[in-house]
């Protein structure tokens, strides 16, 4: 396939905001594909060079882009910049300066799919003393040779900014119609990539059939997809989910941490599945010295801890260890102690589909008078009071909470089941527990907020059902201004002329972005309303009603939640079970 024949399904789906026509867009594009191209295609359509877990980047900033830009049409590096600043995207302002170039183009080759991915490629692996340059001219020689909207999206590929509106979702969809005719493959296809989060590999075996799917499995050094909990808001809710007996995990707020080890090599991923190995030596050695096992998957939670005074530190403390320098000097300074709460595999076998309390005593078993790899805290009860108690001594030692957990239950990779339920601390007079949300557009500030330009957020949730995002606040407060500048900053680089597709919303922002990131938000309840689209619903006297948040507020020293995916954000079914439990709960009860 021809890059301008990608190119031109590109301009298509920016052009559409039904999902159905995405998919038949995806369908279409994915028929014309060769089965050796498909996975670049997908690659390409994510805007990556690989999946997560492989840590391949392109490594290219703004300034470099322009630059070839300018190397490539004639024009002058500020000419670029100005034409830059006055579109707001680097892809345009290519594809207007190859129209109007002042050089003739390079040669009458055609790039195809494949040679532009391995161009990219090569970007990504350039490095070393004139590595810049390298990067630069290689791309400069691509935008020369290209037409005005291949150049628009050869640009837009190692910015990050294809911004196609095209989620996981919406390709498995178009992955099953060209393997089956329909979309009955589409469950199938979301648990191998739950198990095997590689999408180019996965449309790589859709195209083959059933067979080629099931070959999917979980593999060592490959990350899976971390399982999610639901939440209630009483003990006594927990407890009649679990059927009368429960395993209480206690609750962490640290790093998420999936560790691999096989041999004497350790991988540990983070929640979004990428390598994070580098950031953990102390918990690297501790695998290689502790854990019992020739080859193992297990998931747990990183956390700074004082052994001297036997208490947890804060996450704004343990978030200190999150960095790209000084990483051995803040190891020792800070160790973590990593609270193992599941495994997947064990010696070279998925044990995933295990019941939790057969893998639970594997777990302690293979960590058995570990000191720095530990099981979580952990009670087996029968009891909601018995429960409410653990959850108590649980928030006095500093944690966040419980998690409940089915003893019967598989290990439900990607997907948020009943099967796992968490309570967290409560606030009496409040909705219990935060939201995660998206950010779909931001208003412009006014009065004492106008000189920041900014004055708050529209968020919403993530219907999976739909793979939509549906408006359910605007947030106005808990920004501090060092937040309000940041938000315009990074808000600012995702704008969208109009309301980009995958988001269903009836409140106009000042700018619409791009959904790519997430934060947290508290509110007092959770209520009804014909304004926001989350869960909304035609009643019987004809108004669509919704659900939004009453008195809403960001909370969080970050302004952004970058280890969550937006489709990681709180789902509209979730706001739906929070609104109908508040109504259930008293005032003084413990809840979620």
């Amino acid at each position: 396939m021809l890059f301008k024949e990608l190119s031109d399904y590109y301009e298509k789906l920016e052009g559409v905001s039904s999902r159905l026509t995405m998919i038949d867009i995806m369908t279409e594009l994915f028929k014309k594909t060769k089965p050796n191209e498909i996975s670049k295609v997908v690659y390409i359509t994510q805007g990556i060079l690989a999946p997560a877990f492989e840590g391949v980047e392109f490594g290219m900033a703004e300034k470099m882009v322009e630059e070839a830009i300018a190397i490539a049409t004639g024009y002058t590096k500020e000419e670029v910049e100005e034409e830059y600043k006055k579109t707001g995207d680097m892809g345009k302002a290519a594809q207007i300066m190859k129209e109007k170039s002042k050089l003739k183009r390079m040669s009458e080759k055609e790039y195809t799919v494949m040679e532009v991915y391995e161009h990219m490629l090569k970007i990504a692996k350039t490095s070393g003393p004139g590595s810049k340059d390298l990067k630069i001219k290689t791309l400069a020689n691509m935008i020369a040779a290209s037409t005005p909207v291949e150049a628009k999206y050869i640009v837009k590929y190692p910015l990050d900014e294809l911004r196609l509106g095209v989620g996981d979702s919406t390709v498995l969809e178009a992955l099953s119609v060209v393997a089956t005719g329909n979309r009955s493959m589409k469950k199938e296809l979301e648990e191998a990539y739950n198990r095997d989060p590689d999408l180019g590999s996965i449309a790589e075996s859709a195209i083959k059939g059933a067979n080629s799917i099931k070959e999917h499995g979980v593999e060592i050094f490959k990350p899976i997809r971390p399982a999610l909990a639901e939440r209630l808001p009483t003990a006594e809710q927990i407890m009649e989910k679990m059927n009368g007996k429960a395993a209480v995990d206690q609750k962490y707020d640290g790093f998420r941490c999936q560790v691999h080890k096989k041999g004497n090599k350790v991988k540990i991923f983070s929640r979004r599945l990428e390598d994070t190995t580098a950031m953990y030596p102390d918990l690297v050695e501790a695998v290689k010295k502790e854990v019992k096992a020739d080859s193992i998957i297990f998931d747990g939670e990183a956390l700074a801890y004082n052994e001297d005074t036997n208490e947890f530190l804060p996450f704004q403390q343990t978030i200190q260890r999150k960095r790209k320098h000084g990483i051995e000097a803040k190891a020792v300074s800070m160790p973590l102690k990593l609270f193992a709460f599941d495994i997947m595999y064990l010696n070279g076998k998925s044990i995933m589909d295990e019941p939790y309390h057969k893998r639970r005593n594997m777990l302690e078993s293979i960590l058995k008078n570990s000191r720095t790899i530990v099981p979580s805290g952990q009670i087996i009860t029968t009891s909601a009071k018995e429960l409410e108690k653990y959850f108590q001594e649980t928030i006095e030692d500093g944690l966040e909470g419980i998690i409940a957990k089915e003893l019967n239950s598989k290990y439900v990779a990607g997907a948020r089941k009943f099967t796992w339920i968490k309570l967290k601390r409560s606030y009496r007079g409040e909705l219990s527990d935060t939201l995660d949300l998206v950010i779909v557009g931001y208003f412009l500030g006014r009065g004492g907020r106008s000189e920041f330009q900014f004055g708050g957020l529209l968020c919403a949730t993530y219907n999976d059902k739909r793979d939509m995002f549906e408006t359910v606040s605007r947030i106005g407060s808990g920004f501090t201004e060092a937040q309000m500048i940041e938000l315009k900053k990074t808000l600012d680089k995702i704008k969208e002329k109009g309301k980009p597709a995958r988001v269903d919303s009836n409140v106009v922002p000042d700018f619409w972005v791009y959904p790519k990131y997430v934060v947290t938000v508290k509110a007092d309840e959770i209520t009804q309303s014909p304004t926001h689209t989350c869960g909304k619903q035609k009643q019987p006297d004809g108004l669509e009603v919704g659900y939004a948040l009453r008195f809403p507020r960001l909370v969080g020293e970050e302004a952004v939640r970058r280890d969550k995916s937006v489709e990681e954000a709180t789902t509209t079914e979730e706001v739906i079970e929070m609104y109908k439990q508040q109504k259930r709960v008293s005032i003084g009860s413990t809840e979620s």
